[in-house]
């Protein structure tokens, strides 16, 4: 299967430790060569040596959008100008949350964001925090289930301002509608807005084709950018024109050095900066992205489905692993690209077998979640990682008290 792989040589631009399978990529991918090499040339270079003239010399000033160019073929923003890079996730979706209220809250008749109640948390404290600042009469949450989301539409669709979603459950690995979950937002006179954390890198998606108003997603995870790595955000360009967004810093100004002390908005996309980007951080998801170069999202989404497949074949076929309740869709097409288990000792499980050299994830309260990035991870890999597995079960290692100690990060 690996001779076969079509992407195999991406593998070869990452740095990898010597005997370690790691299969976490979804929550943070792993160091591409060419981001180390960029960050060593950013600091002691561009920093060390040219020092502020590097804004113009090395066009600090542009990584914003420059990365938000590299993100976009990946979610299907075809259309220049709609993806830029700046923030993080949550400051993001707060943006884009007053951006929804201003074009379509109305105090009274549309308070209510619509989400589903397993949505990855942040989301939702986003949400709650601007109701507490504006009062449910201008914002409210409201929750349902994964297989609820469109009768809810349906339901309170004339009180709906937007319905936020993530398109990759970050549990799960469920893969909601998003044709149809948009198109039926739409119809009821609401914005859609989605979160690509789990998507962007590995799953397709076509914002432009299916009609998206906004989305937002991170750099750290199958897009390889670091730790910490700035987020995207997406607007569709019909919606430019009438944004508004409150954190109004000097870098979404149409003319930040001039110094103006009264705000005027960026044009386009460029209104969502706020303050400085992060040099360091951006010039190291620039670099990463180029991992990308020449390859397509069906390419990738190919691989991820294959590697999905291959290791819960294994899993399925082993009496030793018969403990382990499948937490995702059956469907390898139906889900992201990683499988959740179910183990009353998921986390014992977990610590067990990253000190036998698999790196897998926990989630809270018995997920067992592995994570297969189709730019480095193999289907070698994945036989080394099912054979690990069996072991630490069948011996039952997890057992030992050491792999119980909760950690400060899980």
């Amino acid at each position: 299967m690996d001779e076969s792989d079509a992407l195999s040589h991406l593998k070869t631009k990452f740095l990898l430790p010597n005997g370690l399978v790691y299969l976490d990529g979804n929550s943070l991918g792993a160091l591409p060569k060419a981001a180390k090499e960029r960050a060593i040339e950013v600091v002691e270079q561009q920093w060390g040596q040219d020092l502020i003239t590097s804004w113009n010399k090395h066009a600090w000033i542009a990584l914003p959008e420059q990365v938000g160019e590299k993100v976009a073929p990946l979610i299907g923003a075809h259309i220049p100008g709609q993806v830029i890079c700046c923030d993080s996730i949550s400051v993001n979706l707060f943006k884009l949350l007053c951006a929804c209220v201003h074009l379509n809250g109305s105090a009274g008749k549309r308070n209510k964001i619509l989400s589903q109640r397993d949505n990855f948390p942040t989301d939702l404290y986003m949400v709650e925090g601007l109701a507490t600042l504006l009062s449910e009469n201008h914002c409210e949450l409201l929750l349902c289930e994964e297989d609820e989301v469109l009768a809810n539409i349906q339901e309170h669709g004339d009180d709906l301002i937007a319905v936020m979603l993530t398109h990759v459950n970050f549990r799960s690995g469920y893969i909601h509608d998003l044709p149809t979950i948009t198109s039926q937002t739409h119809a009821v006179g609401a914005l859609s807005l989605w979160d690509l954390a789990h998507s962007a890198g590995a799953v397709p998606v076509e914002l432009d084709e299916h009609n998206v108003d906004f989305a937002v997603g991170c750099g750290y995870k199958y897009l390889n950018g670091g730790p910490g790595a700035p987020a995207f955000l997406y607007a569709a360009q019909r919606h430019h024109d009438a944004i508004q967004q409150p954190l109004s810093g000097w870098m979404g100004h149409a003319k930040p050095f001039d110094f103006t002390p009264s705000y005027t908005p960026a044009p386009g996309i460029k209104r969502f900066l706020s303050g400085t980007p992060s040099v360091i951080s951006m010039s190291v998801m620039d670099a990463a992205m180029d991992v990308f170069d020449g390859v397509s999202i069906a390419e990738l989404r190919a691989k991820s489905v294959a590697l999905t497949r291959f290791f819960q074949a294994a899993v399925a076929q082993s009496s030793y692993l018969s403990d382990l309740e499948l937490a995702s869709p059956e469907d390898a097409g139906a889900r992201g690209s990683q499988i959740a288990y179910a183990h009353p000792h998921a986390y014992a499980l977990c610590q067990a077998l990253i000190a036998e050299g698999v790196v897998a994830d926990f989630r809270a309260p018995n997920i067992l979640r592995f994570g297969f990035s189709p730019t480095f991870v193999s289907f070698e890999d994945i036989a080394t990682s099912f054979a690990v597995l069996e072991h630490t079960m069948q011996s039952k290692l997890y057992e030992q008290p050491q792999f119980s100690q909760k950690q400060l990060v899980t």
